[in-house]
């Protein structure tokens, strides 16, 4: 560990247990025994990996965090591509929840009283935004993401952008939507990066072995990075996917400027979330297999962060 730096893991691989394994190991595992623990994975479609959490991604961490003594784990997700039930059911997460004993919450189907209203102070949301309290009141939250461009005005979606499957669509009972005023607004990317002020992330792991660079969210030229890469900080773990999407070549938007000027990771600075600037990255291979990808994301970050 390199003081004033925030460590980012990343291990070659195409064997998702075994890495998982490996790169959960650098963490201290040991916090998580008899916590309630929530999971944020990326269910915005049926469609397959990498557009959607891998089974078997899903499937690695939750065996560890339960190994490590967690006393209860649950996965809360809202779709934006289709029905937030079926998209579970299509993907297999019901039928491994039932087999690891977790439980899955469809966050659709929650009560108005299972929602936290953040204020429009200090935000661009017009309106404010609500979040569900599952991840406010959870004693440790991990969150699963995959690399991938967002052609829908995102640029890219990472860590900071899969924060909004956990924000109402419409509260119950009301006929406002907030996912419209996103996608609408000039300020999407902005809205993107203040969701993740309102609701804390003890881990993160992004499942980067194959990868969309362009298009996006649930299609696009698929290239195979083989990586798995993990931290505690967002908005590090974010710099590292554009870092490495602009190595396999990607969007006009998510190569364009530096990379702690992309909106979401600017405005996520800007409100604290988590480091301020390339500088603060240590990126950590684990396996010589990374070491090359590791220098060449490295390069990427010193030149063009």
């Amino acid at each position: 560990m390199v003081v004033g730096k925030t460590d980012v893991y990343i291990i070659n691989t195409n064997q998702r247990s075994e890495a998982i394994h490996s790169l959960l190991e650098k963490f201290n595992l040991d916090e998580f025994s008899g916590k309630n623990v929530a999971i944020k994975a990326n269910f915005n479609s049926a469609d397959p990996y990498p557009a959607s959490t891998h089974l078997e991604t899903l499937k690695s961490l939750t065996d560890d965090l339960q190994k490590a003594g967690a006393s209860g784990i649950v996965l809360a997700e809202r779709s934006g591509m289709g029905n937030t039930r079926e998209v579970l059911e299509k993907r297999g997460v019901f039928s491994l929840a039932d087999k690891l004993d977790f439980k899955v919450v469809v966050l659709d189907e929650v009560d108005r009283e299972d929602w936290f209203k953040i204020d429009g102070r200090d935000n661009h949301w017009l309106r404010g935004f609500y979040i569900s309290r599952i991840f406010l009141e959870a004693d440790k939250v991990v969150q699963t993401c995959c690399l991938k461009t967002h052609r829908f005005g995102g640029h890219f979606t990472l860590s900071l952008k899969n924060s909004v499957g956990l924000v109402a669509k419409k509260l119950p009972g009301s006929i406002y939507n907030y996912m419209n005023e996103l996608h609408l607004s000039p300020y999407q990317r902005k809205m993107i990066a203040e969701i993740n002020q309102h609701y804390p992330v003890d881990l993160i792991l992004m499942d980067a072995i194959n990868a969309f660079i362009n298009k996006g969210p649930e299609r696009g030229d698929i290239v195979e990075p083989n990586l798995l890469i993990a931290s505690k900080d967002r908005v590090a773990i974010d710099a590292v996917g554009v870092a490495l999407l602009r190595h396999y070549g990607t969007t006009r938007n998510v190569s364009s400027g530096s990379i702690f000027k992309q909106e979401q990771i600017r405005r996520a600075v800007e409100i604290g979330i988590g480091v301020k600037s390339a500088e603060e990255i240590n990126l950590i291979p684990l396996d010589e297999a990374s070491r090359d990808i590791t220098a060449d994301i490295v390069s990427i970050l010193e030149n063009q962060g």
